[in-house]
Parts: C-alpha cells; structure tokens; sequence
C-alpha cells in the first residue's frame, strides 16, 4: 500500500507544480483562483455528495473541517499575493521547501508518527536542495526585495499547518468531502478581492480554457495527497510531496524561459534523492 500511497504523492506533486505555474501566468492571481476553485467546486460537488453518507462529523470534527477550511483560505490568499510580486523559481521553492521541515516535525510531535535515521537524514537532503534553489541572499535587504520570500515562507506554513489539519480531519470525512470543503472555502475568502479587482472579464476572457484546466488539476492533485495519506503516514508522504519542486524547476527552464543554470538543475536532482531516500528508507 505504501507504494501506492508514493505513486499519488508523485502524481499530486506533477499536478501542482502545473497549476502553480498558471497560477503564475495568469493576469490576476485572485480572480484566476476564484474562477479555479468555482470550477472545482461544481465539478466536485456531485461526488462529494455521494460521499457523503461516509462522514462521522461530531462538535470535533467539525471544528477540525473548520479549521482546515481556514488554513486553506489563508494559503489561497498568501499564494495569489506571492505570485503578484515574486517569479515562480524564487517562491515555489521556499512555500513548498517549508513544509518539509514542519510537517515531519509535526507529525511525531503531534500525531505519535516515527521517522527513521535515513527518513530524517532524506528530509535533510530534501531541505537543503530546496534552500539553494531558492538562491536566498543572507544580507541586509530592504522589504521590497524581501517581500516575496516572506509571503511565500508564511505560504509555507500554511501549508505544513493544513496537511496536519487534514490528516486529522479525514478521521471523520473522506477525502473527497475534505476537499470540496477546502475548495468552498476557498471560494469565499477570495470572492471580495475578485468582486473588486475590475479584472473578471479580462481574466475570463484570456485564460477560461486554462481556468477549466485549472479548476480539475488544483484541487485533483491534493485529492492524490490525500487519498494517500489515509494510507500512509504523513510525516513520510509530506516530504516527498516537495518533488513538486523539481517539476516546478524544469518548467521554469522550458516554459518560462527563467534563468536556472547548472546548479538549478543539481539541486532539483538532490531533491530527488532525498524523496527516494524517504520512500525507501524513511
């Protein structure tokens, strides 16, 4: 099972990095990210209900659908904020290298999980790729510059704090029903930007074939993720997730024409090995 569950994880990482560099092109990441989770939310909404019949939801676990609802609000906006004033191959690297650290952290602190000597030693390897990926400068700067970083470390955390969130959360709904949550979520916290923007019909015009795209891969790859984290545990999957990183990266070179060099291309394959080393011996 645990090699299906690496399987989804690989699938969810290809599928973001996708929808991440949409997200990126787009003319304004607010409204196209409303337009992505309307989308989803219809098309997701019929077996959402069929699922339904599935959920054991009490006061804690509502609380806890709640919350994850939240977490995913507030990752929706940061994302469309760090993308508006940071390159793909600067903030992709630092949001998704976060979680990395946290969520293994998180997962046996707070969920009673284990990971090995290797399995730390990969989440490592794993965090030191993406560090030098993001090429971050340790000197004095001033917000301007900085500002991106910032948004995209606090993406981050969001992110660690929502798979923790969810991994609890599918103890009472199934995956399906957890991520149409999420995405009504979504929804709603960017409906009052996108009502002002004054950009609706331009974004819809330029990019509704993408949009539509969008509205299945977005949420469909964090479906993969979660469908294997009711399989396996999350402080293992979480990590290798991040290959998503490397995808990211080679799109940057060949789409994006962006300017990586040899030791982009290096520190992507370092990420690799550090995700082979948790799957096999985390």
């Amino acid at each position: 099972m645990f090699g299906i569950a690496v399987l989804l994880v690989l699938g969810s990482g290809f599928l973001h990095s996708v929808w991440n560099l949409y997200t990126k092109k787009s003319l304004d990441k607010n409204v196209f990210l409303w337009f992505c989770q309307l989308v989803a939310t219809i098309v997701f909404l019929p077996w959402a209900i069929m699922e339904w019949d599935r959920s054991l939801i009490n006061g804690t676990g509502f609380m806890i659908i709640l919350a994850s609802m939240l977490l995913h609000g507030m990752y929706v906006i940061l994302l469309a904020a760090a993308y508006s004033v940071g390159d793909l191959s600067q903030v992709y690297p630092i949001m998704r290298g976060t979680s990395p650290v946290l969520v293994p952290l998180l997962g046996v602190t707070l969920l009673s999980e284990k990971l090995t000597v290797m399995g730390w030693f990969g989440v490592i390897t794993i965090v030191l790729g993406i560090a030098l990926l993001s090429n971050i400068k340790f000197k004095r700067v001033e917000w301007s510059s900085s500002k991106a970083p910032l948004l995209a470390l606090v993406v981050g955390i969001c992110i660690a704090s929502y798979i923790v969130v969810d991994k609890i959360a599918l103890d009472y709904v199934s995956a399906v029903v957890l991520n149409e949550a999420t995405n009504l979520g979504n929804l709603l916290v960017l409906s009052w930007a996108t009502f002002n923007s004054g950009r609706i019909r331009n974004e819809l015009k330029a990019n509704w074939k993408i949009i539509l795209l969008g509205g299945i891969i977005a949420p469909g790859g964090y479906l993969l993720f979660l469908f294997a984290l009711s399989i396996a545990p999350v402080a293992q999957l979480a990590p290798m997730r991040e290959i998503g990183t490397v995808f990211g990266t080679v799109m940057g070179i060949f789409i994006l024409r962006e300017k990586q060099g040899t030791r982009r291309l290096f520190t992507s394959f370092l990420i690799t090995i550090g995700v082979i080393i948790i799957g096999i011996w985390g």
